[in-house]
């Protein structure tokens, strides 16, 4: 043989221990890393079906809708995006996108390379958009589909939503929402909000591991879908044939591709934990962790991105890298010394901020104590200004 197994898998694999504070993956109970030691079972054995369905019912509270079609694809939270986008969008079709951060830079990609018109209004970092901006840009560019981020995790910018789908609606668009980095931690309402298609991650507030995204279409988006001319680009991300396998349809089950098993196992059981906490619970918990982290912040002399609290997501906090100090240096400092992550900039607030994530199982005082603690430490240190 000329190829020899490789020397680093003779040893077994070893992982350390992080507290990840960032804007995800969080970290998750054990209770759902347990659920991912539970025995594999066949992707459409009725013992797995119904742990299907179990998830379904708990999506459904979590999107807070009674919409039939509620699933999850076998993927990360951009494979929601790109489900979203194939299935909504026929080549010629008008998408107009609200884009205040990098999750709507990607959304346009996708919408483009389906060869879909996409048309984009566009607000500075943190900033979100008012509903009459909205309104006049859906009267101007007449789009089949409106793609909106609620909380945009490259700024904790959170844009409002009650009345969009109003809007939208009456001028024959369909409203896509990415709540990817804020379903579950800020109120969400699918069905009350008119949203016709929303999708987020299973590794943020859930705090389940990275591998599916829960997505949700309303009777108004199937009936799109039905009525397209061309076939959906994507067979993986064909909303039909991931609706009829997660039992959505009425009809009886197909195959269309192995479902992560254990990733469902995991899920399942991290939607238990938010359905006995209750929604409730969780978005008050995430907002006095939020306000806590701010007020803390505040006493360290360190200012928000955002000056309007209403307009920040208590997912991710972006705070402002004061001049004078290196920004990497101090993630650096965190990770090295108390193996805690946070984050850097992405996309426009590449360089300017830091992003704290606070969401789900890690969403904690404690936790905001400690981040708060390890950033006073880190800017005593002369090593992490750049001027000195």
């Amino acid at each position: 043989m000329n190829v020899q197994p490789p020397q680093c898998l003779v040893a077994p694999l070893n992982v350390p221990s992080k507290l990840l504070m960032g804007p995800g993956p969080s970290n998750s109970p054990l209770r759902v890393h347990y659920a991912m030691m539970k025995p594999l079972l066949g992707h459409l054995h009725p013992e797995f079906t119904k742990i299907m369905d179990e998830v379904k019912d708990g999506l459904r509270y979590i999107f807070q809708t009674r919409a039939e079609v509620v699933c999850c694809v076998s993927g990360t939270g951009h494979a929601g995006m790109e489900t979203t986008i194939c299935n909504l969008l026929e080549p010629s079709n008008v998408i107009l996108v609200l884009q205040n951060g990098i999750w709507g830079e990607r959304a346009a990609d996708m919408a483009r390379r389906h060869d879909a018109d996409v048309r984009i209004i566009e607000k500075g970092p943190g900033e979100v958009f008012t509903m009459g901006e909205i309104e006049a840009a859906v009267q101007q560019h007449q789009p089949a589909v409106v793609f909106a981020v609620q909380g945009e995790s490259s700024t904790g910018a959170l844009q409002p939503l009650e009345g969009l789908g109003h809007i939208c609606h009456k001028h024959g668009a369909l409203l896509a929402v990415d709540t990817v980095a804020s379903l579950g931690g800020t109120p969400f309402f699918m069905d009350a909000w008119g949203v016709d298609v929303v999708y987020t991650g299973t590794q943020k507030v859930l705090s389940a591991p990275p591998s599916m995204a829960p997505i949700a279409f309303s009777d108004r988006a199937m009936a799109r879908v039905k009525a397209r001319k061309t076939p959906v680009r994507s067979f993986y991300s064909d909303i039909l044939w991931l609706a009829n396998y997660w039992g959505c349809d009425g009809t009886p089950r197909k195959y269309h591709h192995t479902g992560p098993i254990s990733s469902v196992y995991a899920l399942r059981e991290a939607l238990s934990m938010a359905c006995e906490e209750g929604l409730e619970s969780l978005w008050s918990r995430h907002r006095s962790c939020a306000q806590r982290l701010y007020s803390g912040l505040e006493e360290l002399g360190l200012k928000p991105l955002i000056a309007d609290p209403a307009n920040r997501t208590p997912t991710v906090t972006t705070i402002i890298v004061p001049e004078g100090v290196e920004w990497m240096k101090v993630t650096k400092y965190f990770m090295e010394k108390y193996l805690v992550e946070i984050s850097g900039g992405l996309g426009p607030s590449a360089g300017k901020v830091w992003r704290v994530g606070l969401m789900g199982h890690n969403c904690t005082p404690d936790n905001v104590d400690l981040v708060l603690k390890i950033m006073k430490e880190a800017l005593a240190q002369p090593a992490i200004r750049s001027n000195l």
